[in-house]
């Protein structure tokens, strides 16, 4: 079974109408999570915790969008070998 990783992550924003953070050196880190229901789970849990403050925010990065495993690896990916 291929794993889907997801990032949760979060913070306060500059302005509840965008994605800008105030601080990122404030950021959150949630964790990183093998499937979608797991790091659903825990972004649910963040966001029901920081529900009175309308200026944070917690999100679900998709990490395994960011790699094709069909394609060839990049040269910064090599030199790890």
């Amino acid at each position: 079974m291929t794993q889907r990783l997801h990032l949760v992550f979060g913070g306060e924003l500059i302005d509840p109408q965008k994605n800008e953070f105030r601080n990122v050196d404030d950021i959150h880190v949630v964790g990183m999570f093998p499937d979608y229901a797991s790091a659903f789970d825990a972004w649910k849990s963040e966001a029901q915790r920081t529900v009175d403050n309308a200026h944070m925010r917690y999100f679900i990065a998709h990490i395994h969008r960011l790699r094709d495993e069909e394609a060839e690896a990049s040269s910064t990916e090599e030199l790890g070998s």
